[in-house]
């Protein structure tokens, strides 16, 4: 059980209301529910007076406690939260795409190379398989907008925690990649750490493409590339498949009618202001400057002030978090963007 003294304030640009000793959290719903109409700045006076030797959390993190039990009354919209969307059985094509790298392995000459693969869920379809030098974000980027352009936009995409798809210091792990993604409209699903067996089609692709296309590995980058040309060719229009009635994954698989256009314009009509998130990841609002992520950089986010000095942060349909401009620390809501449990 968690000691309030064994509690110390985040030196992060992050805090997060669940992490918040169990006491602190009970006396601020109790003050609550007994006074109603009380907000944070209240409720904190009242933590002040009751609580010594210890941090106490800023309105920000107080109004996300109250806002995750459902004690925040909330104007305008209705608005994606926590849960996140319904996930995706990928029954159809471009319904859902899983993407990976497969391991690492030494060409001919001793460099290595990473495969980037991405397939369709419903038809198998290897939609490509690019021999990589790294995992680099930049490389990722060029490879999917090709694929966006030729295929059209998937619905969603499946990867795992890693590199470039997720970002593990950054806030909700996103990545600039995922970002990317969200504002295309794609919804992002990550499977369990550890748990390879959630995108179980991809990674049962990648056991054949390690036999049949890199052992032995090629001398080099376009010999290798070569080898995974020839396999996306066999393996997409030459080899029956047991789990689609022995058709091939090209007699199924069909473009996207979600043609790629470049990015969409933001629009935040119910918030107060727009605010562009800067290179470094940082909300400006007057002359105040609210860590944000490094993710986010030039992205324009919504900002509407829901209680009194207390502002709530939106990203597209997502409410990302809170922050005050006094300790100007942001305060997440619960991840939308975490692992689930998915089907196989």
């Amino acid at each position: 059980m968690r000691d309030c003294s064994s509690w110390l304030a985040g030196s992060g640009p992050y805090r997060y209301a669940n992490q918040l000793p169990f006491q602190v959290e009970n006396y601020i719903l109790n003050v609550k529910r007994e006074h109603a109409s009380w907000g944070a700045r209240k409720i904190r006076e009242r933590l002040i007076r009751r609580f010594s030797g210890i941090p106490i959390p800023a309105k920000s993190t107080i109004h996300a406690v109250l806002d995750r039990y459902g004690l925040v009354e909330r104007r305008g919209r209705v608005r994606r939260r926590a849960q996140g969307t319904a996930l995706s059985l990928g029954q159809k094509p471009n319904e859902l795409w899983c993407t990976d790298y497969k391991g690492e392995f030494l060409l001919g000459n001793r460099q290595y190379c990473y495969p980037l693969t991405v397939t369709d869920h419903a038809s198998r379809y290897l939609l490509c398989c690019e021999a990589l030098s790294s995992t680099k974000e930049d490389y990722a980027f060029t490879v999917f907008e090709r694929l966006f352009k030729e295929r059209g936009l998937p619905a969603n995409i499946r990867s795992d925690n890693g590199v470039p798809f997720a970002s593990a210091h950054a806030l909700f792990n996103l990545s600039k990649l995922a970002v990317w993604w969200l504002r295309l409209g794609i919804g992002i699903e990550r499977i369990k750490p550890g748990h390879p067996q959630q995108n179980g089609r991809h990674e049962r692709m990648h056991l054949t493409l390690k036999k049949e296309a890199t052992k032995p590995p090629a001398a080099n980058f376009l010999q290798q590339q070569a080898r995974f040309d020839d396999f996306m060719e066999v393996f997409n229009g030459k080899r029956p498949h047991e789990a689609l009635a022995m058709k091939c994954p090209a007699e199924v698989y069909q473009p996207s009618t979600r043609s790629y256009q470049g990015l969409p314009d933001l629009d935040y009509p119910f918030h107060d202001k727009v605010i562009v998130v800067t290179r470094c990841g940082r909300i400006c609002l007057g002359n105040k400057k609210i860590n944000f992520s490094q993710v986010f950089a030039g992205q324009a986010v919504g900002i509407k002030e829901v209680h009194d000095g207390i502002w709530l942060v939106s990203f597209m349909d997502y409410d990302l978090g809170y922050f005050d401009l006094e300790t100007r620390v942001l305060e997440p809501l619960e991840n939308p963007f975490g692992p689930k449990v998915l089907p196989m």
